[in-house]
């Protein structure tokens, strides 16, 4: 693994920093957002506005790179995203922040982009399930460490946005300065969603949802915390365990995903997603119940994710795979785009503790489908199942492919084994 990690060090530490600016935007949104008295559904219209963005810059990314080139792009988005970061506390008004939060969404899938191009042009076929995996851990691990940082400043002023600036223009240095232009990026032009949905119902529908709920955590998660009242370091740690949960429960539901029925495993952590939610809703532990439910909630998020991923290439030919994976990258953002809407809408009219009834609402929809869909098609057999990866939900098209082709390698190669011992 070291042999591996020694030859993208660079790369990987570069996403580190990025994550970390970016992650402490993204709660620092929440934080100030309620300092400046924005109400709920503003604030769902400014995080929404960022997964429009992501959303935007998945498809146009790779024309930009064709154009002109990995390094001019990621210098580019790097510096207006840089610029973005400062401008936020200096245009305190909803209208400029949704905005600048689709130009950061924008520019941030822009960077997923070309980091990913040159870490999958730096990896083999050998290695690449090794990378990837060391990439996904260094995002995570970057925006945990965000919500850490956010406690040693006072979001009340511009110091904590300045900081997440200068943390994204210095991360662009050990990367812009270790790589070379690699081949322009191409993604596959994604699978068209009536034939995603004849190829996987089940996948389609509950990415949809899970996109949903994604962005529902990760905006308006901080804004929950600000309009109950909770300190600036419980905020953070709030956001903090929402991705812990993500980073510990990713490898034992990884680890059953090749041994069970994937529908099953699909619906037991909806549903316990779906409890984690309602014991958030009924705040029966205080603030320490609060946290335990974060980490529940998020810890299955990411999860269902590579779960919806893995599971709808299972009925696919490896052709397909790429395009499929293009559909449903395409459709999680549809969902993240209408998440936060809904429950910014939803906080306004009830009480901020409505975050928790969408989610519950949002992760018992993805249950109920997941059951009704054991009653019209058979189980793929376990031994049939392609590969699971812990993809997360803020990789860009690019990565979701790598992922997708090294997961139908090793089931190539599996086939192959099995022949070779059969013969």
């Amino acid at each position: 693994m070291i042999k591996v990690l020694s030859g993208v060090w660079a790369l990987l530490l570069g996403i580190v920093l990025i994550m970390l600016g970016n992650g402490m935007h993204s709660t620092l949104i929440g934080l100030r957002g309620g300092i400046e008295g924005f109400s709920a559904t503003e604030l769902a219209i400014v995080t929404s506005g960022y997964f429009l963005g992501f959303l935007s810059g998945a498809t146009q990314s790779p024309k930009l790179i064709k154009r002109v080139g990995h390094v001019r792009v990621f210098a580019a988005l790097g510096s207006f995203m840089s610029a973005g970061l400062i401008s936020l506390p200096l245009l305190t008004e909803p209208w400029a922040w949704t905005l600048l939060r689709v130009l950061l969404g924008f520019c941030m899938s822009g960077i997923y982009v070309t980091a990913e191009s040159w870490l999958n042009d730096a990896s083999t076929n050998e290695t690449r399930g090794k990378v990837l995996s060391a990439y996904m851990i260094a995002q995570s691990v970057g925006i945990i460490g965000a919500q850490g940082l956010l406690t040693l400043g006072d979001a009340a002023t511009s110091a904590l946005f300045i900081g997440a600036s200068i943390l994204v223009s210095i991360s662009f240095a050990p990367i812009l300065l270790s790589v070379t232009p690699t081949p322009a990026a191409s993604v596959t032009r994604p699978m068209g969603l009536r034939q995603l949905f004849s190829s996987s119902p089940l996948g389609t529908i509950g990415i949809l949802f899970l996109g949903a709920a994604y962005a529902t955590q990760w905006g308006m998660g901080a804004v929950f915390g600000s309009q109950i009242e909770l300190g600036a370091d419980q905020i953070a740690l709030f956001v903090a365990m929402l991705f812990v949960g993500a980073l510990v429960l990713q490898y034992p539901i990884g680890w059953l995903s090749d041994r069970v029925d994937r529908r099953q495993l699909i619906f037991g952590c909806a549903a316990i997603g779906t409890a984690a939610c309602g014991l958030g809703y009924l705040n029966l532990g205080g603030t320490y119940g609060l946290m335990a439910a974060a980490f529940v909630a998020g810890g299955v998020t990411t999860p269902l994710y590579a779960l919806f991923l893995a599971y709808t290439n299972d009925f696919l030919s490896v052709e397909d795979m790429p395009a499929a994976s293009g559909g449903l990258v395409f459709t999680f953002g549809v969902g993240a785009i209408l998440g936060p809407l809904v429950t910014g809408w939803a906080m306004q009219r009830v009480d901020p503790y409505a975050f928790w009834l969408v989610l519950a609402a949002t992760f018992a929809a993805i249950a109920l489908y997941a059951l009704f869909r054991m009653t019209q098609r058979a189980a793929v057999p376990v031994a049939e199942t392609d590969p699971y990866l812990g993809v997360l939900p803020t990789a860009s098209p690019l990565a979701v492919e790598a992922a997708g082709a090294w997961a139908a390698d090793q089931a190539e190669a599996s086939d192959d084994d099995k022949a070779a011992s059969a013969g």
